[in-house]
């Protein structure tokens, strides 16, 4: 196979977006293989490795099966692999609402401007926030979208000083903090979010609440 048309696949299923402005909708997932962090909450550590090399057109071929207008690109870390850049492009040329769902920890400049890119702040508690790569806030489009996975008050704390920091509202139209699955109670962090007014979504992970931690979900 020609190494400038393959990425290493971990995974493409069918399922609910679970998180996101698109939440809810019917989308298809395509998760590549590998990611350079290692958050301490990550539920997709399957991904790190191992994964099935496919050609670019063979991805598209799977996911014309599904007949599905929304593909999520994920991992992973998706930028790991240069690849992704031209799946993202190719996905947009065919005409598909996209998403990419990546860590922040690696440039997002050239990414298709078609593409709504969903990037993480990576806070304290994360144990990786030292990766995160400020520099992709000025590369920042309204139609893509900050999230911050919170575990504890000082993560909140920390996150709602990079909105003011950064003047996040002013970059991006959506603003997500999501607590960490089973670590931050999610009703403790929606009473935080009213008392200080923040402009932003809570969102809680869809597809968690319905299957689960279930893997390919």
């Amino acid at each position: 196979m020609s190494s400038t048309t393959t990425l290493r696949i971990t995974e493409i299923f069918h399922s609910l977006q679970g998180e996101s402005k698109t939440v809810g909708i019917p989308t298809v997932f395509i998760r590549l293989t590998g990611c350079p962090l290692r958050c301490q909450y990550c539920d997709t550590a399957y991904a790190f490795d191992g994964g099935e090399l496919m050609e670019l057109e063979a991805i598209k071929a799977v996911l014309e099966k599904f007949g599905c207008d929304y593909v999520t690109v994920t991992g992973g870390e998706p930028l790991a692999q240069p690849n992704c850049l031209s799946l993202l492009e190719q996905l947009c040329e065919s005409c598909y609402n996209v998403s990419l769902e990546t860590s922040g920890s690696l440039a997002i400049e050239r990414v298709d401007k078609r593409v709504s890119i969903v990037m993480d702040l990576k806070t304290p508690a994360s144990k990786e926030a030292d990766k995160n790569r400020y520099e992709n806030i000025a590369f920042l489009k309204p139609s893509d979208q900050v999230k911050f996975v919170i575990c504890d008050e000082k993560d909140y704390l920390w996150s709602k000083a990079k909105l003011d920091q950064y003047d996040l509202g002013a970059k991006v139209n959506e603003i997500l903090f999501s607590p960490s699955f089973e670590e931050m109670e999610p009703a403790q962090l929606a009473e935080w979010i009213l008392r200080d007014k923040l402009k932003i979504r809570m969102q809680m992970q869809l597809h968690k609440q319905i299957w689960g931690s279930v893997a390919g979900k």
